[in-house]
């Protein structure tokens, strides 16, 4: 009872259901365009060469800072973040009146310390010819007094005058380096002042490029105030992660591909030095790799570093095989002369194509260069 109950509410649906189905409309076929000419590349495994990508940054080898060096207000900043400097270009000025006082007070001391020098000079010349006077004169007196020609006390005042010059030409002596002392210290200095007034300029000390600029004219500057940064032009290195299972392969010296996307193209360079300590959280160690000069290398840039790593079998495909669209990748397929469309997931860039990961097999024949008309199923006419 419970069970027929069940079934003959259903018989009538079940009635109507098969009515309904003995009347659908049949699905027409999509009508099939002409047939696209096409060149297909049978799809191969082959050795190639396996790479390790290593990805880092672009810095600079060499960066200053440049800094104040005294007190003083900021009279001017010459160059903007991006600026190209030369070295030894005065890049910012500072006003310290102060210092120019100093200057000017330490060069009227020395001229004034070197005025002194012809009246101590003539002094000294003075006290020598007093000297040989007197030293004439003793030696005749004595030789009269030891002919018992002149008295002791004649003889006594012939040596007293003596040692009198002999002291005066010391004395003036004594003057003369005292005045050297003074001279010295007022050229001492004389430089100190000018050394402080040349701080006054902050100069480039390198040619290179300005990548940030610190300070405005108006400021207060302090001794170590940065006023700005610059980065030694045609010197920059690419610092790359490199994963800790890597690291008996990696050597200083050894020869790396590095592709920067602002160059467009890979280019030949080689690690400079790695840094011995480990990243604990990453498990991985900085490659230092030197890049060769070119004016599109900035710091700040994402780089590849694309280390040898032997052989392995794989399958490529020219770059013009696959079409992107937004993230997706895939090629066309050849399927009975009908094109057919295969998502695909892609590696790395070899030098027979770009490697397949996934999608595609052995044997498989695809469009080697689709054009931009071929969909998913379109016809295909096979073209030498």
């Amino acid at each position: 009872m419970f069970s027929s109950k069940i079934l003959l509410p259903l018989a009538p649906a079940a009635l109507l259901l098969s009515g309904c189905g003995s009347h659908a409309p049949e699905k027409k076929a999509a009508p099939q365009g002409p047939a696209v000419p096409v060149s297909l590349q049978q799809v191969q495994p082959a050795m190639v060469a396996e790479v390790y990508e290593a990805t880092g940054t672009v810095r600079a080898r060499s960066t200053s800072v440049l800094s104040a060096r005294i007190m003083g207000y900021i009279r001017s900043v010459n160059a903007q973040a991006g600026d190209s400097v030369r070295a030894g270009q005065t890049v910012a000025v500072i006003d310290a009146k102060e210092i120019d006082d100093a200057v000017a007070q330490a060069r009227a001391a020395v001229t004034e310390a070197r005025a002194a020098v012809p009246e101590v000079d003539n002094a000294i010349a003075a006290a020598k010819a007093q000297l040989d006077l007197a030293s004439s004169t003793l030696k005749r007196m004595k030789s009269l007094y030891d002919q018992k020609s002149i008295t002791s006390q004649e003889f006594d005042e012939v040596q007293a005058r003596h040692r009198m010059a002999e002291a005066n030409h010391s004395m003036a002596q004594a003057k003369r380096e005292q005045l050297n002392a003074k001279i010295a210290q007022a050229e001492s200095g004389l430089a100190q002042a000018s050394v402080n007034k040349a701080y006054t300029e902050v100069k480039a000390p390198f040619a290179g490029i300005v990548t940030e600029r610190k300070a405005e004219p108006g400021m207060l500057a302090a001794p170590g105030m940065p006023i700005l940064v610059i980065e030694q032009a045609g010197a920059y290195r690419l610092e790359a992660a490199v994963e800790e299972s890597r690291i008996a392969a990696v050597k200083p010296g050894s020869k790396v591909q590095v592709r920067l996307d602002a160059l467009g193209r890979d280019i030949e360079a080689r690690v400079s030095e790695i840094v011995p300590a480990l990243d604990p959280v990453s498990r991985t160690f900085t490659a230092r790799i030197d890049l060769p000069a070119s004016p599109l290398i900035r710091s700040g840039l994402f780089g590849r570093a694309l280390f040898p790593a032997g052989e392995k079998q794989a399958l490529a495909v020219p770059a013009s095989a696959i079409r992107l669209q937004g993230q997706v990748q895939s090629v066309f397929v050849a399927d009975n002369g009908t094109a057919r469309a295969r998502l695909v997931k892609t590696g790395a860039t070899l030098a027979t194509g770009v490697e397949i990961l996934s999608g595609l097999m052995p044997g498989d024949r695809i469009v080697a260069n689709p054009p931009s008309t071929l969909t998913d199923g379109s016809k295909i006419e096979v073209r030498q």
